[in-house]
């Protein structure tokens, strides 16, 4: 597995996310659970230490599905903030939870609710950190 990175703030604010949600009965315990193995495994480092082509919350990624050439582009976003007309997804989601702390070319191999498929990070058209919003 590639090495993940995560803001010690994207850090903070998923666990936070992931217990209201266990709390509130809106998570699937084992989608919260790969979550937190993925945020378990990850290297954290400072908002302004993260590079400027890994996959950070609020990103704008723009990716696309290799067993079935989909491409697709949206933000990854908190649950409360999610908006599938705005192409604001939740950090909660599969594809979201997959990309999150990889970089621009990586592949992913990854269960969505259709089965196996492979991840490709084509661009990352908004990063954040990248453009000194560190409080978002």
């Amino acid at each position: 597995m590639k090495e993940i990175i995560i803001t010690k703030q994207d850090s903070n604010r998923i666990h936070k996310s992931i217990m209201d949600a266990k709390k509130n009965n809106s998570i699937k315990k084992e989608d919260a659970e790969r979550l937190l193995r993925e945020l378990h495994a990850a290297k954290i480092v400072e908002s302004a230490e993260i590079p400027a082509d890994v996959v950070t919350m609020n990103s704008v990624v723009k990716i696309h599905f290799q067993n079935n050439k989909t491409e697709t582009e949206f933000k990854i976003v908190y649950p409360e903030q999610a908006n599938i007309k705005e192409k604001k997804i939740s950090i909660f989601s599969p594809v979201a939870a997959a990309l999150i702390g990889y970089r621009v070319k990586d592949e992913i191999d990854w269960i969505v609710p259709s089965g196996m498929t492979k991840i490709i990070i084509d661009e990352i058209i908004y990063q954040p950190e990248a453009a000194g919003d560190f409080e978002l």
